[in-house]
Protein backbone atom coordinates (compact mmCIF):
# COMPACT_ATOMS: atom_id res chain seq x y z
CA UNK A 1 0.00 0.00 0.00
CA UNK A 2 1.17 3.27 -0.99
CA UNK A 3 1.87 5.64 1.73
CA UNK A 4 -0.27 9.30 1.62
CA UNK A 5 0.83 12.27 2.20
CA UNK A 6 0.27 13.88 5.59
CA UNK A 7 1.21 16.57 7.82
CA UNK A 8 2.81 16.05 10.95
CA UNK A 9 1.23 18.79 12.94
CA UNK A 10 -2.64 20.09 12.98
CA UNK A 11 -3.30 23.17 10.87
CA UNK A 12 -6.35 24.34 12.96
CA UNK A 13 -4.05 25.04 16.23
CA UNK A 14 -4.64 28.42 16.83
CA UNK A 15 -1.23 30.74 17.00
CA UNK A 16 1.92 29.43 14.98
CA UNK A 17 2.36 25.77 14.30
CA UNK A 18 5.41 24.16 12.85
CA UNK A 19 6.16 20.99 11.10
CA UNK A 20 6.40 19.23 7.91
CA UNK A 21 4.41 17.99 4.72
CA UNK A 22 5.63 14.34 4.19
CA UNK A 23 6.20 13.23 1.13
CA UNK A 24 6.41 9.08 0.82
CA UNK A 25 9.31 7.82 -0.56
CA UNK A 26 9.16 6.20 -3.84
CA UNK A 27 11.49 4.32 -6.31
CA UNK A 28 13.77 6.85 -6.65
CA UNK A 29 13.86 8.62 -3.36
CA UNK A 30 13.61 7.75 0.47
CA UNK A 31 10.73 10.07 1.79
CA UNK A 32 11.01 14.20 1.68
CA UNK A 33 9.99 16.26 4.84
CA UNK A 34 9.30 19.79 3.62
CA UNK A 35 9.28 22.81 6.16
CA UNK A 36 5.31 24.04 6.71
CA UNK A 37 4.83 26.97 9.23
CA UNK A 38 1.06 27.44 10.02
CA UNK A 39 -0.08 30.85 11.08
CA UNK A 40 -3.59 30.76 12.43
CA UNK A 41 -5.22 33.62 13.81
CA UNK A 42 -9.26 32.07 13.26
CA UNK A 43 -12.06 33.95 11.45
CA UNK A 44 -10.29 35.53 8.23
CA UNK A 45 -8.51 34.34 4.76
CA UNK A 46 -7.04 31.13 3.98
CA UNK A 47 -3.77 32.09 2.36
CA UNK A 48 -0.90 29.64 0.99
CA UNK A 49 2.43 30.86 0.22
CA UNK A 50 4.72 28.61 -1.82
CA UNK A 51 8.35 28.83 -2.96
CA UNK A 52 11.29 27.32 -4.10
CA UNK A 53 9.48 25.46 -6.85
CA UNK A 54 12.43 25.90 -9.06
CA UNK A 55 15.30 25.77 -7.68
CA UNK A 56 17.13 27.89 -9.09
CA UNK A 57 14.55 30.94 -8.61
CA UNK A 58 15.94 32.13 -5.01
CA UNK A 59 14.12 35.24 -4.89
CA UNK A 60 11.21 33.53 -3.20
CA UNK A 61 12.48 31.79 -0.55
CA UNK A 62 14.39 34.62 0.28
CA UNK A 63 11.16 36.58 0.82
CA UNK A 64 9.48 33.57 2.31
CA UNK A 65 11.92 33.91 5.35
CA UNK A 66 11.52 37.47 5.38
CA UNK A 67 8.03 36.55 6.16
CA UNK A 68 8.66 34.22 8.78
CA UNK A 69 10.65 37.18 10.92
CA UNK A 70 7.88 39.27 11.13
CA UNK A 71 4.37 38.61 9.96
CA UNK A 72 3.37 36.40 13.00
CA UNK A 73 3.12 39.89 14.99
CA UNK A 74 1.62 41.87 12.43
CA UNK A 75 -0.87 38.96 11.41
CA UNK A 76 -4.36 40.28 12.68
CA UNK A 77 -6.95 37.46 11.18
CA UNK A 78 -7.13 34.04 9.33
CA UNK A 79 -4.91 31.72 8.72
CA UNK A 80 -1.92 31.90 6.68
CA UNK A 81 0.35 28.37 5.67
CA UNK A 82 4.25 29.11 4.34
CA UNK A 83 6.00 26.10 2.68
CA UNK A 84 9.46 28.14 2.29
CA UNK A 85 10.86 25.59 -0.04
CA UNK A 86 8.61 22.99 -2.00
CA UNK A 87 11.57 21.54 -4.23
CA UNK A 88 14.51 21.23 -1.93
CA UNK A 89 16.42 18.50 -4.17
CA UNK A 90 16.30 21.76 -7.49
CA UNK A 91 16.96 24.33 -4.90
CA UNK A 92 20.10 22.80 -3.47
CA UNK A 93 21.31 21.62 -6.92
CA UNK A 94 20.40 25.59 -8.08
CA UNK A 95 18.69 23.45 -11.10
CA UNK A 96 15.38 24.60 -12.91
CA UNK A 97 14.35 20.94 -12.99
CA UNK A 98 14.98 18.77 -10.03
CA UNK A 99 18.42 16.35 -9.81
CA UNK A 100 16.25 13.61 -8.64
CA UNK A 101 13.94 12.95 -11.80
CA UNK A 102 14.65 15.88 -14.39
CA UNK A 103 11.23 16.62 -13.94
CA UNK A 104 10.14 20.35 -13.77
CA UNK A 105 7.81 20.33 -10.91
CA UNK A 106 5.75 23.21 -12.13
CA UNK A 107 4.70 20.77 -14.68
CA UNK A 108 3.38 17.94 -13.59
CA UNK A 109 0.36 18.99 -11.13
CA UNK A 110 -1.87 17.79 -10.02
CA UNK A 111 1.15 14.72 -9.60
CA UNK A 112 0.93 10.93 -8.95
CA UNK A 113 0.76 9.34 -5.48
CA UNK A 114 2.90 6.49 -6.96
CA UNK A 115 4.92 8.68 -9.83
CA UNK A 116 8.29 9.78 -9.70
CA UNK A 117 9.48 12.37 -6.69
CA UNK A 118 8.40 15.78 -8.74
CA UNK A 119 4.81 14.26 -9.04
CA UNK A 120 4.62 12.90 -5.49
CA UNK A 121 5.82 16.65 -4.04
CA UNK A 122 2.80 17.73 -6.88
CA UNK A 123 0.24 15.20 -5.17
CA UNK A 124 1.04 16.22 -1.96
CA UNK A 125 0.66 19.59 -1.98
CA UNK A 126 -2.67 18.96 -4.14
CA UNK A 127 -3.92 16.74 -1.49
CA UNK A 128 -3.05 17.88 1.79
CA UNK A 129 -2.63 21.95 1.54
CA UNK A 130 -4.57 22.99 -2.04
CA UNK A 131 -7.85 21.96 0.06
CA UNK A 132 -7.37 24.10 2.82
CA UNK A 133 -6.85 27.33 1.22
CA UNK A 134 -9.03 29.89 -1.00
CA UNK A 135 -5.94 31.71 -2.19
CA UNK A 136 -2.49 30.88 -3.18
CA UNK A 137 0.87 33.47 -3.75
CA UNK A 138 3.57 31.43 -5.38
CA UNK A 139 6.94 33.09 -5.44
CA UNK A 140 9.00 32.88 -8.22
CA UNK A 141 11.81 34.26 -10.00
CA UNK A 142 12.34 34.50 -13.66
CA UNK A 143 15.83 32.86 -14.09
CA UNK A 144 19.60 33.43 -13.81
CA UNK A 145 19.25 33.82 -17.53
CA UNK A 146 16.54 37.08 -18.24
CA UNK A 147 16.18 40.62 -17.33
CA UNK A 148 12.57 40.96 -15.94
CA UNK A 149 10.88 43.40 -14.85
CA UNK A 150 9.28 42.25 -11.10
CA UNK A 151 5.54 41.13 -11.85
CA UNK A 152 2.52 39.90 -10.55
CA UNK A 153 1.27 37.05 -13.30
CA UNK A 154 -1.92 34.90 -14.28
CA UNK A 155 -3.23 33.26 -17.20
CA UNK A 156 -6.45 33.81 -18.51
CA UNK A 157 -9.09 32.03 -16.45
CA UNK A 158 -12.14 30.90 -18.88
CA UNK A 159 -14.35 31.56 -15.03
CA UNK A 160 -15.27 35.36 -15.40
CA UNK A 161 -15.82 35.78 -12.03
CA UNK A 162 -12.44 33.77 -10.89
CA UNK A 163 -10.67 35.98 -13.78
CA UNK A 164 -11.94 39.48 -12.17
CA UNK A 165 -10.79 38.44 -8.32
CA UNK A 166 -8.04 37.21 -9.93
CA UNK A 167 -6.18 40.13 -11.50
CA UNK A 168 -7.76 42.35 -8.78
CA UNK A 169 -5.26 40.01 -6.40
CA UNK A 170 -2.83 40.50 -8.63
CA UNK A 171 -3.03 44.33 -9.24
CA UNK A 172 -2.86 44.58 -5.25
CA UNK A 173 1.07 43.63 -5.26
CA UNK A 174 1.12 47.08 -6.90
CA UNK A 175 4.75 45.67 -8.88
CA UNK A 176 6.05 47.40 -11.96
CA UNK A 177 3.86 45.24 -13.54
CA UNK A 178 0.74 42.82 -13.68
CA UNK A 179 0.88 40.56 -16.49
CA UNK A 180 -2.21 38.43 -18.10
CA UNK A 181 0.09 35.66 -19.79
CA UNK A 182 -1.24 33.72 -22.62
CA UNK A 183 1.37 31.25 -23.17
CA UNK A 184 1.03 27.95 -24.20
CA UNK A 185 2.66 25.91 -21.91
CA UNK A 186 0.13 25.95 -19.23
CA UNK A 187 -0.60 21.74 -18.50
CA UNK A 188 0.71 20.89 -15.08
CA UNK A 189 1.32 23.93 -13.73
CA UNK A 190 0.21 24.51 -10.49
CA UNK A 191 -1.93 27.77 -10.78
CA UNK A 192 -4.55 25.85 -13.65
CA UNK A 193 -5.17 23.28 -11.14
CA UNK A 194 -5.44 25.11 -8.25
CA UNK A 195 -7.81 27.38 -10.63
CA UNK A 196 -9.65 24.56 -11.52
CA UNK A 197 -10.81 23.74 -8.27
CA UNK A 198 -11.90 27.74 -7.93
CA UNK A 199 -8.71 29.59 -5.83
CA UNK A 200 -6.89 32.48 -6.55
CA UNK A 201 -3.44 31.85 -7.94
CA UNK A 202 -1.02 34.45 -7.91
CA UNK A 203 2.32 33.57 -9.53
CA UNK A 204 4.62 36.24 -8.72
CA UNK A 205 8.05 36.69 -10.33
CA UNK A 206 10.10 38.48 -8.58
CA UNK A 207 13.41 39.28 -10.59
CA UNK A 208 15.36 37.28 -12.31
CA UNK A 209 19.37 37.30 -13.13
CA UNK A 210 21.66 37.87 -9.61
CA UNK A 211 19.55 37.83 -6.39
CA UNK A 212 19.49 41.64 -5.90
CA UNK A 213 18.77 43.75 -2.82
CA UNK A 214 17.26 46.25 -4.18
CA UNK A 215 14.79 43.62 -6.55
CA UNK A 216 14.16 41.82 -2.59
CA UNK A 217 12.99 45.00 -0.66
CA UNK A 218 10.35 45.34 -3.76
CA UNK A 219 9.44 41.70 -3.41
CA UNK A 220 8.95 41.92 0.57
CA UNK A 221 6.96 45.43 -0.04
CA UNK A 222 4.62 43.95 -2.59
CA UNK A 223 3.82 40.79 -0.67
CA UNK A 224 3.36 42.93 2.23
CA UNK A 225 0.45 44.99 -0.12
CA UNK A 226 -1.28 41.75 -1.04
CA UNK A 227 -1.64 40.86 2.47
CA UNK A 228 -2.87 44.69 3.21
CA UNK A 229 -5.51 44.26 0.35
CA UNK A 230 -6.45 40.77 1.91
CA UNK A 231 -7.02 42.37 5.42
CA UNK A 232 -4.36 40.16 7.10
CA UNK A 233 -2.07 42.82 8.15
CA UNK A 234 -2.93 47.06 8.65
CA UNK A 235 -0.72 49.24 7.10
CA UNK A 236 -0.47 51.63 3.89
CA UNK A 237 -0.05 50.06 0.33
CA UNK A 238 2.62 51.78 -1.56
CA UNK A 239 4.33 51.05 -5.26
CA UNK A 240 7.89 50.03 -4.80
CA UNK A 241 10.46 52.03 -6.62
CA UNK A 242 11.73 50.22 -9.57
CA UNK A 243 14.28 52.05 -12.20
CA UNK A 244 13.47 54.97 -10.40
CA UNK A 245 9.66 54.65 -10.71
CA UNK A 246 6.96 54.56 -8.85
CA UNK A 247 4.30 53.09 -11.09
CA UNK A 248 2.57 49.56 -11.69
CA UNK A 249 0.19 49.15 -14.75
CA UNK A 250 -1.78 45.66 -16.21
CA UNK A 251 -0.59 44.44 -19.35
CA UNK A 252 -1.24 41.27 -21.61
CA UNK A 253 0.64 39.24 -23.53
CA UNK A 254 -0.44 36.96 -27.06
CA UNK A 255 1.44 33.31 -27.62
CA UNK A 256 3.46 35.28 -30.53
CA UNK A 257 4.96 37.86 -28.00
CA UNK A 258 7.59 35.65 -26.77
CA UNK A 259 9.93 36.20 -28.92
CA UNK A 260 12.49 33.34 -29.99
CA UNK A 261 15.96 33.07 -31.97
CA UNK A 262 15.82 32.42 -35.73
CA UNK A 263 19.28 31.03 -35.32
CA UNK A 264 22.05 29.91 -33.31
CA UNK A 265 24.68 32.27 -31.69
CA UNK A 266 25.12 34.78 -29.54
CA UNK A 267 22.86 36.66 -28.09
CA UNK A 268 23.08 40.85 -28.23
CA UNK A 269 19.88 42.76 -25.73
CA UNK A 270 19.43 45.99 -27.66
CA UNK A 271 16.82 47.19 -25.20
CA UNK A 272 15.40 46.39 -21.07
CA UNK A 273 12.83 45.81 -19.26
CA UNK A 274 9.78 48.31 -19.60
CA UNK A 275 11.10 49.73 -22.65
CA UNK A 276 8.23 51.23 -24.47
CA UNK A 277 9.50 50.02 -28.46
CA UNK A 278 7.37 50.52 -31.70
CA UNK A 279 6.79 47.93 -34.28
CA UNK A 280 10.29 47.17 -36.59
CA UNK A 281 12.26 48.29 -33.09
CA UNK A 282 15.31 46.39 -32.53
CA UNK A 283 15.27 44.20 -29.82
CA UNK A 284 18.49 42.29 -29.85
CA UNK A 285 21.29 40.79 -32.48
CA UNK A 286 21.53 36.74 -32.75
CA UNK A 287 25.87 36.83 -33.51
CA UNK A 288 27.10 33.78 -35.70
CA UNK A 289 29.69 31.79 -33.83
CA UNK A 290 31.85 32.34 -36.50
CA UNK A 291 31.80 35.78 -38.40
CA UNK A 292 33.37 34.60 -41.39
CA UNK A 293 30.59 31.60 -42.31
CA UNK A 294 27.22 34.18 -42.13
CA UNK A 295 25.87 37.75 -40.75
CA UNK A 296 24.35 38.58 -37.63
CA UNK A 297 20.74 38.16 -37.44
CA UNK A 298 18.42 41.60 -36.06
CA UNK A 299 15.40 40.62 -33.71
CA UNK A 300 12.61 43.49 -34.14
CA UNK A 301 9.58 44.18 -32.33
CA UNK A 302 6.59 42.60 -33.92
CA UNK A 303 4.65 45.80 -33.09
CA UNK A 304 4.09 48.41 -30.34
CA UNK A 305 4.43 47.04 -27.12
CA UNK A 306 6.47 47.33 -23.27
CA UNK A 307 9.29 45.04 -23.12
CA UNK A 308 8.79 42.57 -20.07
CA UNK A 309 12.03 40.44 -20.00
CA UNK A 310 14.85 40.29 -22.19
CA UNK A 311 17.45 37.36 -22.27
CA UNK A 312 20.71 38.23 -20.96
CA UNK A 313 23.75 37.74 -23.46
CA UNK A 314 24.95 34.52 -24.23
CA UNK A 315 24.51 31.60 -26.58
CA UNK A 316 20.97 30.48 -27.73
CA UNK A 317 19.67 28.02 -30.37
CA UNK A 318 17.48 27.95 -32.34
CA UNK A 319 13.67 28.82 -30.89
CA UNK A 320 15.18 29.81 -27.72
CA UNK A 321 13.33 32.88 -26.55
CA UNK A 322 14.96 36.02 -26.05
CA UNK A 323 12.25 38.49 -25.15
CA UNK A 324 8.71 38.49 -23.74
CA UNK A 325 6.23 41.79 -25.10
CA UNK A 326 3.50 42.56 -23.64
CA UNK A 327 0.86 45.88 -24.17
CA UNK A 328 -1.82 47.87 -22.05
CA UNK A 329 -4.94 45.83 -20.99
CA UNK A 330 -7.99 47.78 -21.19
CA UNK A 331 -10.03 46.12 -18.84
Amino acid sequence: MIEAPHLTFGLDTPGISKGHLVVPKGADSESLLLPVLSLNKGEGPSLLITAGCHGNELEGPIIARRLLDWLPDAQKCGRIIIVPVLNPPAVEAWSRNSPVDGLNLNRVFPGRADGPLSERIADAVSRVLLPMVDTVFDLHGFGPRWEFAPASTTHPIADADLMRKTLRMAEAFKLPVTLIWDGPDTRGMFDTVAQSQGKVFICAELGAGTVDSDILTIAETAVGNALISLGIIEGETECPTFRHQQSSRTLGTLPSDLLKSPARGIFEPRCSVLDEIKQGDLIGIVHPMDPWSSSSTDIRAPSTSIVCGVRSGEHVDVDEAVALVARPVNL
